[in-house]
């Protein structure tokens, strides 16, 4: 009687070699050689390393500690790790239908009917049963929980980048306006100087209130440039903080002192497409997501077939509890069940249809990443390339604009030229340095985003998990 399910069973087994339902197979993804926006690569500098850490090529180590701070205590990064560890559990836990359930229980009834004799029953039983995976049921739905969890990975290193991304070019705004914020005060001090030299000669009877007006006015105008800086480094400031699991203010101080913008290189070489592509866990994440929905076509496909069972019970029952387990008390059962609904195909294949459509839809999607990430680097490649080029020619024409405000203001005191030509040299050279210092940080910035499109150098490291229960806690301790 047992031997007939075991070889039940065994048979099963045999026949469990395949799983119904589509293989995953990865997409082709045609890609252009080479990157339309092409470098020269004798001049470029290499993509870094999948495991390199690109803003210690800055060699500023304020960025570096802001951007290890982000890594390991921004908080969405924590939430993008408390979804990973989810899916990790749920794989875990689809996992454990491979193996037999096993339950146990025991009960213990007193009956007595009408005026009857009492009647005392004691039963003691462990249950076992088991999903035989014959059309790959259970190994679809594994698959499918792998390919989220891989997903779920994937999300959490893409966000990754997005962080340190947004950190690098937070703190280069925040280097460049400090510089724009110096430039508009050097500029108020000059024309401070100028309105003075102004006030004397018409003192002395050889100016008029007009040019003193104008000179004033000018003053004022670059004077009114400072607030509003301001209030952008305190912003970017807060930004920071916040960025790196910090209250707004915690970072005034540390970072108020101003630092220049990093050495840029000429050129990056960002390697070929193909490259590109297996490095950008956006892509990475469709992919996963896409084997996921194809492996649920198989889970659901898997209904249109039977569902086998192989079932245990081991236990005993007797009157009474010094009785259970000895002989002639003891109960076995082994049974193969057998579940197929053959009214229920129209639900079935209707469940099938939308699994399809789901696996359409992410098909889609993951062709729709890599056309991006291939946006995303052309686009970051030209645009670092022209604010370079950009760079350069408005640091030329500050340099000149500073030069010729200079010969301005000696002409004027040698009475060679009149104050409208002062004036007029000192509002176009604050408007050159200011132009510069935005160019110099747009430069940065374009090169953090390329450095961003390219997915290079990101470190393979986890936040610092702290679950609510503790923090609760900790919350406690401190009220206390």
């Amino acid at each position: 009687m047992v031997i007939r399910p075991l070889a039940l069973a065994t048979l099963a087994a045999m026949l469990a070699a395949c799983a119904v339902g589509p293989n995953y197979v990865r997409p082709d993804t045609p890609a252009p050689a080479h990157f339309a926006q092409a470098v020269d690569s004798a001049q470029a500098q290499p993509t870094p390393a999948a495991d390199a850490e690109f803003w210690q090529a800055f060699n500023d180590a304020e960025l570096t500690h802001l951007v290890e701070d982000a890594l390991a205590a921004n908080h969405d990064l924590r939430i993008a790790l408390a979804h990973y560890d989810g899916a990790n559990a749920l794989l875990r836990g689809a996992k454990f239908d491979y193996f037999p359930t096993v339950t146990a229980n025991a009960t213990a009834t007193d009956t007595r009917v009408g005026g009857g004799p009492e009647v005392k029953s004691y039963n003691v039983a462990a249950n076992a049963s088991w999903e035989l995976d014959v059309f790959g049921r259970v190994r679809r739905s594994v698959e499918a929980s792998r390919a989220d969890t891989a997903a779920s990975g994937a999300d959490l290193a893409a966000l990754q980048v997005a962080i340190v991304g947004e950190v690098a070019r937070s703190y280069f705004d925040l280097r460049g306006l400090q510089e724009r914020l110096r430039v508009a005060r050097e500029n108020a001090t000059n024309q401070q100087e100028t309105l003075r030299l102004v006030g004397a000669r018409l003192d002395a009877g050889r100016g008029t209130e007009f040019d003193t007006s104008r000179a004033r006015a000018q003053l004022e105008t670059t004077q009114s440039r400072v607030p509003a800086l301001e209030a952008q480094v305190a912003v970017t400031m807060h930004r920071l903080a916040v960025l790196t699991g910090r209250t707004p203010d915690a970072l005034l101080a540390e970072l108020q002192a101003p630092a220049p913008l990093p050495a840029l290189p000429v050129a990056v070489d960002p390697g070929t497409p193909g490259d590109l592509l297996r490095r950008r866990p956006d892509v990475a994440a469709a992919e996963e997501r896409l084997h996921a929905a194809t492996a649920r076509v198989g889970v659901a496909t898997a209904d249109l077939f039977p569902h086998f069972t192989l079932g245990g019970l081991l236990g005993s029952t007797a009157g009474s509890a010094g009785d259970l387990f000895k002989g002639g008390s003891e109960t076995r059962l082994v049974a193969l069940g057998i579940d197929w609904s053959f009214l229920d195909i129209g639900r079935v294949r209707a469940r099938i249809h939308a699994a399809d459509a789901d696996a359409d839809g992410e098909l889609a999607r993951y062709q729709q990443a890599v056309l991006l990430a291939l946006e995303d680097t052309e686009n970051a490649l030209v645009r670092y390339d022209r604010t370079r080029a950009e760079d350069a020619q408005l640091a030329a024409a500050a340099g000149d604009s500073a030069n010729a405000a200079r010969l301005a203001r000696v002409r004027f005191d040698a009475g060679a030229v009149d104050l409208l030509d002062v004036l007029d040299a000192e509002r176009t050279q604050l408007i050159a340095q200011d132009a510069s210092a935005d160019a110099r940080t747009r430069s940065a910035t374009s090169l953090v985003a390329l450095y961003k499109a390219m997915a290079g150098g990101w470190p393979q490291r986890l936040p610092e998990r702290q679950t609510a229960r503790a923090a609760m806690a900790g919350a406690t301790e401190g009220g206390r």
